[in-house]
């Protein structure tokens, strides 16, 4: 039993873009659920190589499904993550404290900086977003600051994947598109910020 487990692990840490397209594609009655099921649980299992998923349900449903897909399951997944930490409140704050002395500094950079850093951190495809996710949920951060961050963040960075995945070359020949990337991201911030401030003054 325990071998079998190891190596099923040992095979979700390696997947590719070909075998998620081929699994998808013979779960394809199933409709968009495997694309976002797939999505949800790499934030409970953060191995799975998130950059992957994205781009083979680009791959699979197309850009814009794809993303869709992909935003769906990976923001419910952060949500549900940072819900059950949250739920179970500080003991766990108190044990990674102390396993992890140096991350007290990063708990409190996010509890105080609020949506910027979460916001930020997001973006970054290569950001270990479970780390972000325990650490909004064991910190006074807003839900609705969290939930705003995410789906913010997670849209940036996974339009950006699916985009350069879906068609990496015409990215390389045509480097304006990343002006626009930038752009982007920087509107995006400062929706953010005016919905969070609308929020906090509301």
């Amino acid at each position: 039993m325990l071998d079998w487990l190891q190596e099923a692990l040992r095979t979700l840490k390696h997947l590719n873009m070909g075998q998620i397209e081929a699994w998808l594609q013979e779960y394809s009655r199933l409709g968009p659920l495997p694309g976002i099921l797939i999505s949800f649980f790499e934030a409970f299992l953060p191995f799975l190589p998130l950059i992957v998923i994205v781009m083979g349900n680009a791959a699979a449903y197309g850009l814009w499904l794809g993303f869709l897909y992909s935003w769906i399951g990976v923001s419910l997944g952060a949500l549900a993550v940072f819900w059950l930490v949250r739920k179970v409140g500080g003991r766990l704050g108190e044990w990674i404290q102390r396993r992890m002395p140096g991350a007290q500094r990063f708990f409190h950079w996010i509890e105080d900086k609020g949506f910027t850093p979460i916001f930020i951190l997001y973006c970054f495809p290569f950001t270990p977003s479970s780390l972000v996710n325990i650490a909004a949920g064991i910190s006074s951060v807003p839900v609705t600051t969290f939930m705003i961050a995410v789906l913010s963040g997670k849209a940036v960075m996974i339009f950006m994947v699916a985009f350069i995945g879906h068609d990496w070359q015409g990215f390389i020949q045509q480097p304006w598109r990343i002006l626009v990337a930038v752009a982007v991201l920087g509107l995006l911030w400062l929706g953010g910020k005016k919905l969070e401030n609308r929020y906090h003054h509301a």
